[in-house]
């Protein structure tokens, strides 16, 4: 083991993003509090106005219509990303953190002129939208003119930055984590500019596996637990 940590060690070294000794097998616990967090607060109520249905549009005693039968449901507080706060934690600097105060990141493989999500299906297990209802999330240290949304193929929201759309990483155990970081040479940690973060670049790893699925009688999301099947695209 301690050959191995010591190669790893090496290997960061290069960049300059760990100090001498650092376990690189768990990369990414911040050695200081992803900052002050904020709390998560629940967005203003739906505009009645935002209804599909013209009626209801226009007679403002109708009841609810039945609305986009495709549209995505309500997201609960759980669900939603409700804070976008400028962070920093060891050895990245500048990060984007959402209201647990999980590292938030940018794929290459997305498109941010127009935005466009890429990721969908084990992607999004593995990878998590950063999804919203109303687009408009607490900020704190980021220019909420670099704040957007996009709609996915489900029909649900997800915060962008710079036009680029935000996921959190399963791989990422704690607050503060940014084991996403280089996943693939497509993953990066971003910045509250919208920039990808560079300050820390270790060597290119393969994405965990996404959660296995236990209602699926064929084996489905039984493949490679380790992270390491050379079939993820993602």
């Amino acid at each position: 083991m301690m050959v191995v940590g010591a190669a790893i060690a090496a290997a960061f070294a290069v960049t300059g993003c760990a100090p001498q000794g650092y376990d690189g097998g768990d990369y990414g616990n911040a050695a200081e509090p992803a900052a002050e967090n904020v709390a998560a607060t629940a967005g203003p109520e739906a505009d009645p106005a935002a209804t599909s249905d013209p009626a209801a549009q226009a007679d403002p005693n109708a009841t609810e219509g039945p609305g986009d039968p495709n549209a995505a449901p309500e997201l609960s507080d759980d669900e939603a990303t409700n804070s976008l706060t400028g962070s920093k934690v060891a050895r990245m600097g500048k990060v984007v953190v959402n209201d647990e105060g999980f590292v938030l990141y940018r794929f290459d493989n997305d498109g941010n002129n127009p935005a466009k999500s890429n990721c969908a299906g084990d992607c999004a297990e593995t990878w998590p939208p950063a999804l919203t209802n109303d687009g408009k999330p607490k900020l704190k240290g980021v220019d909420s003119k670099l704040v957007g949304t996009v709609t996915r193929a489900d029909g649900s929201k997800q915060l962008t930055l710079k036009g680029w759309p935000l996921y959190t990483y399963i791989g990422d155990k704690k607050p503060g984590n940014w084991k996403g970081q280089n996943v693939n040479g497509t993953w990066f940690v971003i910045q509250p500019d919208g920039a990808k973060n560079l300050t820390c670049l270790p060597k290119i790893s393969k994405p965990v596996a996404p959660p296995a699925n236990d209602s699926a009688g064929d084996g489905a999301g039984s493949s490679d637990d380790s992270g390491t099947g050379s079939d993820y695209s993602y």
